[in-house]
C-alpha cells in the first residue's frame, strides 16, 4: 500500500494531496500550512508528529482524527489519475498562473485549485475581473438586466466570473460568449462531473473559449457546504462583485458577504418593489454593503475607484498571531 506521506514529497505535491482530500475552506488547515508547510501539514494529518505550540490540544486532535480519516493515497491516486486522463491542470500558491486574488482569504485560501482551459484569465489585475451572480430561479427581468451587463463588460474585455448555475449565472456566462468575450465558471465540485447537469453544454464551452475552475478534485461531487465554500472563491477572484436579482434568503448574498469582508466592492441591481426575487438584492441596497447598479458605466466606477486588492481582510479572527507564524528551528516533524 503506497503511503500518503509518499504523495506528498514537496510542497506542490503535497498541496494538491490535501486539496484532492480534506474538505475546503478550512481555517486549521490553512494555519498549519501557513506555520509549518504542507508538507509537513499532511505528516501530521497522517498522525506523524507533535502540533505546534499554540495550536488548541482540542482542536488540534480533532483536526487530526477528521484528516486522518480522509487522508487516503487511493483517493489521491484516483484524482491524479483523472487530473491527467480530463488534461486538467493544477495550481497551487506560487504558480506562475496562480490567481493572488485568492491569498486574500488568508488562512481559508484554496489549497489548489483545478482548471481546464485558459489559465491566463486568472493572471491579470482583479480590476478585470467582474463576479456577476443572483437566484437560480430567475426572472425575466433578472435575466435580461444580467445578460445586458455581462455582454457589455465582456464587449469592453472585462472578464466575467460566475459559479455556473441555472438563471443569473448561466445568463452571464452566455451573454459573454455570445459577445466575444471571457468568462471563468467557478464549480463546486470535481470539473469531471460538470453540474449542474442542464448547463453541461454552456459549461462545456466555457472551458473550450474561457475557464473552469474548481477547489475540488476530479471525483468530487457538489455539497451543500462546498457551495458554500465556493462562495469565497466567487468572492476572491474579482474586483467586485455584483448581485443582479436575489430573494432574501437566496445563497448570492452570501458571496456579497464574502466581498464585502475581502474589502472588494459591491453592486447590486434594484427590481421592482414588488418582486420578492429582488428583496436580497433590496435588501444590500438599504443596509449599503452594496452599490446602486443601473448599468455598466456603474460597474466600471466600482472597479475603478476600488483600492483594496491588497487587503487582507477576510476572517481576522481565523488568523494566528504573527509570532505564531515566525519560522522555528528544527522544523523536521
Amino acid at each position: 500500500m503506497v503511503a500518503i506521506t509518499s504523495l506528498a514529497a514537496d510542497e506542490h505535491s503535497a498541496r494538491i494531496v490535501l486539496a484532492a482530500t480534506l474538505e475546503p475552506d478550512d481555517p486549521m488547515t490553512g494555519r498549519l500550512i501557513a506555520a509549518v508547510e504542507a508538507v509537513d501539514t499532511v505528516r501530521l494529518g497522517s498522525g506523524t508528529g507533535a502540533m505546534p505550540e499554540w495550536v488548541d490540544p482540542v482542536d488540534g486532535e480533532l483536526w487530526r482524527k477528521k484528516a486522518a480519516v480522509r487522508l487516503d493515497a487511493n483517493v489521491v491516486a484516483r484524482a491524479l489519475a483523472e487530473t491527467d486522463r480530463l488534461g486538467l491542470g493544477v495550481l497551487v500558491s506560487g504558480d506562475r498562473d496562480w490567481p493572488t486574488g485568492l491569498n486574500d482569504l488568508g488562512d481559508r485560501a484554496p489549497t489548489a485549485v483545478w482548471i481546464r482551459g485558459a489559465a491566463s484569465l486568472l493572471t491579470g489585475p482583479l480590476r478585470d475581473r467582474v463576479t456577476i451572480t443572483g437566484a437560480r430561479a430567475v426572472t425575466g427581468y433578472g435575466e435580461h438586466v444580467a445578460s445586458e451587463l455581462a455582454s457589455d463588460l465582456a464587449s469592453a474585455e472585462r472578464i466575467i466570473v460566475a459559479g455556473g448555475a441555472y438563471g443569473i449565472d448561466a445568463a452571464a456566462h452566455r451573454a459573454a460568449l455570445s459577445a466575444g468575450g471571457q468568462t471563468v465558471a467557478v464549480l463546486a465540485g470535481g470539473l469531471d462531473r460538470l453540474y449542474p447537469t442542464g448547463n453541461q453544454e454552456l459549461l462545456e464551452r466555457t472551458g473550450d473559449l474561457g475557464l473552469l475552475l474548481s477547489e475540488l478534485a476530479p471525483g468530487s461531487a457538489p455539497t451543500r457546504t462546498r457551495f458554500l465554500a465556493r462562495n469565497r472563491v466567487l468572492a476572491a477572484l474579482s474586483g467586485a462583485t455584483v448581485i443582479v436579482e436575489a430573494g432574501f434568503r437566496s445563497g448570492a448574498l452570501d458571496v456579497a458577504t464574502r466581498a464585502a469582508h475581502l474589502g472588494r466592492p459591491v453592486g447590486a441591481v434594484p427590481g421592482p418593489v414588488t418582486s420578492a426575487a429582488s428583496s436580497g438584492t433590496h435588501q444590500l441596497l438599504r443596509t449599503r454593503t452594496a452599490a446602486l447598479i443601473t448599468g455598466v458605466e456603474d460597474i466600471n466606477a466600482l472597479l475603478e475607484t476600488s483600492t483594496m486588492a491588497n487587503v487582507r481582510a477576510f476572517g481576522r479572527e481565523d488568523r494566528i498571531s504573527r509570532s505564531a507564524r515566525q519560522p522555528r528551528p528544527g522544523r523536521a516533524l
